[in-house]
């Protein structure tokens, strides 16, 4: 028996040193060892019961209630230099009627969105190359799929498939100067959409925009590539205050020839955030918004003679938000759409009549409508995300359009999303916590759990394995009397006596949040990494994030960084009044908007912050661009104080603490000039400070080693001077 009780003491021995095995940065940007499953994009087909999978070179078709594949719908290799064909596919689309597939390959990244490549047209049979010659953008059949609209060199396209002739429709595209059919930067990054044209319903015309960009001021990026002489990138990018592109709309009409343009007003300094059609192929909807963003109109336009009239609009004391912008829907009935907006306080959904007349508002309460998920006309239900319950988590709903009648339809507490077939028969709802990675499952439209696709129970076991901690939420009351809600990891072997540094993350933009009931991706495996090493990692949503009504979201209009920057201050001295907590010891991290919080915090609130990590970060809201600042801060001359105080170029001569500041050099989001004048203020001030740079990288700084190298440095800096334990070794493993 003894010898028994001693076998099973080994047991227990070896398997709790089994349960803390330690985390590393190599198996989290390396070897990818904690990387959840997830279900591809597969695209629903026209039946409602199936989809199909790019695996590889092909496409295959799966029954979406059992998982099995049904049939191989493509077989790259089958067709491998047929015309030319590559044999290599980055991604697919069907035409409408699903008897074609347009087929990209050789794709080739632009900005951070947009992407060139060389297209081909598979009609079941054979392939066949969309245009000999450079590569395209935007290939997009037209309902009838007996034709494609495509952007080539700033000029707008379109080839008949049945006679296979191409025609020119614009002929003024030219670099740094007119662009037909796509989108300039600051569209494309700050409006979320990509392609600058629209086929009409009966796919007779083409909407599309032309922007002229001659006088938008240059920028230019140096990107190194081992050879004698760099290359310089020279693009459009208009910084707060400066000239925008001028933004045009036309008709393009394909059996007359005629191009038409539609009349959008006398003021050209405005946005055209969006084209629409409405059900009739002879109307379509342009969106106009002034320059402030704080009026937007709704333009029924004349398809044949480009002639207006003012369908709606909407006017808001601050901004008018533009997540929102997509969510406007024509209903194929002719005579209502429906619209998302904030007017009440919170983000709702409205029904309207084609004169502009509500009809009524479907959703409503002291609570925000999240995501608009689709609309099933036939059924006469509208599907939603929201955040109900609690604005941390996320459940899915629908309403009947023609009573307002709502249905819960999740069932789980924590972060719920869906996306639905075809005909709303079915959909694949997502499921994850904070604490536990995205489950995917099938479900009726009566909200029967048809099957599971993926539980990731594998990862959970991993989760186990390397002994996590749980990540437990909390709230507190600022001095303002404003109620924050935050997360905590505290460290493995958490002893309440000891005194833990801390390690804040944040990010703390407009409308974002962090402190949420969802899987946190890489990110979740670095926190417990530190956790491992002895930090208490913490993460605080401060006033401006979403979530909590328009109210708390945009009461730091024309203040960006002012009341974040004293909610992260009170945070951290929340966290450090905490009897396990050092309140010497605290440090932050933020990236983007959040590197930019974390450098204002870490210079204003010098006596709190002892380190702070700002990667690609903001330092002086006039080198950012004209949408995304103008939004939140007006320009710099109408808002002289704002700029001034809530820029942290200006607060150098501040730092007390340690300040790590990284920054991707070919970064066309955030400039690394930046990152650079904040260097020169802070040489200026006698201040030292650490830097790393990244040549060619962009916002996101990535590719090779990348992400391995940058959390390297990272934290060995949190060991180096937060913790006083540093220990340079490449995998920190102190």
């Amino acid at each position: 028996m003894k010898y028994f009780l001693n076998l099973i003491l080994l047991f227990v021995l070896v398997s709790g040193s089994v349960a803390q095995q330690p985390i590393t940065l190599e198996d989290i940007w390396k070897n990818y060892k904690f990387t959840p499953k997830s279900i591809p994009g597969f695209v629903f087909q026209n039946d409602g019961k199936h989809y199909t999978l790019r695996e590889s070179d092909q496409i295959n078709q799966y029954d979406l209630t059992t998982g099995k594949m049904t049939k191989t719908i493509f077989k790259g290799a089958d067709f491998k230099d047929q015309n030319a064909y590559p044999g290599t596919l980055n991604s697919y689309e069907f035409s409408a009627d699903e008897s074609k597939i347009m087929l990209t390959t050789e794709e080739e990244a632009i900005y951070r969105h947009s992407t060139k490549s060389q297209f081909f047209i598979y009609d079941g049979k054979s392939v066949s190359k969309l245009y000999d010659g450079d590569k395209q953008m935007y290939a997009t059949f037209n309902p009838a799929a007996d034709k494609v609209a495509f952007v080539l060199n700033n000029n707008l396209y379109f080839k008949d498939l049945k006679t296979n002739q191409t025609k020119q429709i614009t002929t003024d595209g030219e670099m740094n100067k007119i662009i037909n059919g796509a989108l300039d930067w600051v569209y494309e990054e700050e409006f979320s959409f990509w392609r600058g044209f629209e086929w009409s319903p009966d796919g007779k015309r083409i909407a599309f925009y032309k922007f002229d960009e001659s006088k938008v001021p240059q920028f230019r990026l140096t990107n190194y590539y081992n050879e004698l002489y760099p290359d310089e990138v020279i693009f459009k990018y208009p910084k707060v205050g400066q000239v925008n592109s001028v933004v045009t709309v036309w008709v393009y009409d394909l059996e007359t020839g005629k191009t038409t343009q539609v009349e959008t007003g006398g003021e050209t300094d405005q946005y055209i955030p969006r084209i629409k059609w409405t059900a009739d192929p002879l109307h379509l909807c342009v969106y106009r918004l002034n320059r402030h963003q704080n009026h937007l109109e709704f333009m029924l336009a004349d398809a044949k003679t480009g002639k207006t009239v003012k369908l709606f609009e909407e006017k808001n004391a601050r901004y008018i938000s533009e997540e929102n912008f997509d969510n406007l829907t024509f209903l194929k009935n002719g005579r209502e759409f429906i619209w998302t907006s904030e007017m009440d306080g919170y983000s709702h959904i409205y029904l309207y009549d084609l004169k502009g007349k509500l009809v009524r508002q479907l959703t409503k309460g002291n609570w925000e409508m999240t995501k608009l998920l689709g609309i099933d006309e036939k059924n006469g239900q509208v599907y939603y995300q929201a955040a109900q319950v609690s604005p941390m988590q996320r459940e899915l709903y629908s309403t009947e359009i023609s009573t307002g009648k709502t249905k819960k339809m999740s069932t789980k507490a924590g972060w719920n999303d869906a996306i639905f077939s075809s005909t709303y028969d079915y959909y694949v709802n997502s499921f994850s916590t904070i604490n536990s990675p995205a489950a995917y499952s099938v479900y009726n439209r009566k909200g029967d759990l048809i099957r599971v696709i993926e539980d990731n129970k594998k990862l959970a076991e991993i989760q186990a394995a390397y002994n996590v901690q749980p990540v437990e939420f909390f709230s507190f009351e600022t001095s303002d009397s404003v109620s924050l809600n935050g997360w905590m990891i505290k460290p493995v072997d958490f002893n309440p006596e000891n005194k833990y540094p801390v390690f804040m993350y944040q990010y703390g933009g407009p409308g974002s949040q962090q402190v949420i009931d969802k899987w946190k991706g890489q990110d979740y495996w670095w926190f417990q990494m530190l956790a491992q090493q002895g930090f208490l990692v913490a993460c605080v949503d401060n006033r401006g994030t979403g979530g909590r009504g328009e109210e708390f979201k945009k009461m730091t209009y024309q203040q960006l960084g002012h009341y974040e920057t004293i909610d992260q201050i009170e945070a951290a001295k929340y966290l450090g009044s905490l009897p396990f907590a050092d309140p010497n010891r605290i440090g932050i991290f933020g990236w983007s908007y959040g590197g930019y919080m974390s450098t204002l915090a870490l210079l204003k609130g010098n006596d709190t912050f002892k380190a702070g990590i700002a990667v690609a970060p903001v330092t002086n809201w006039k080198w950012y661009d004209t949408i995304y600042t103008e939004r939140f801060m007006r320009t710099e001359e109408e808002n002289p104080d704002g700029y001034r105080e809530n820029s942290p170029i200006n607060f150098a001569d501040q730092l007390k603490g340690n300040y790590l500041l990284v920054h991707g050099m070919g970064d066309d989001n955030v400039h690394f000039q930046n990152t650079v004048e904040m260097a020169n203020a802070l040489i200026s001030a006698n201040k030292q400070f650490d830097t790393y740079f990244y040549p060619n990288r962009n916002h996101g700084i990535y590719g090779d080693n990348t992400r391995l190298h940058l959390y390297t440095k990272m934290t060995n800096f949190l060991h180096e001077k937060l913790k006083n334990d540093y220990k340079p070794v490449g995998d920190v493993r102190p």
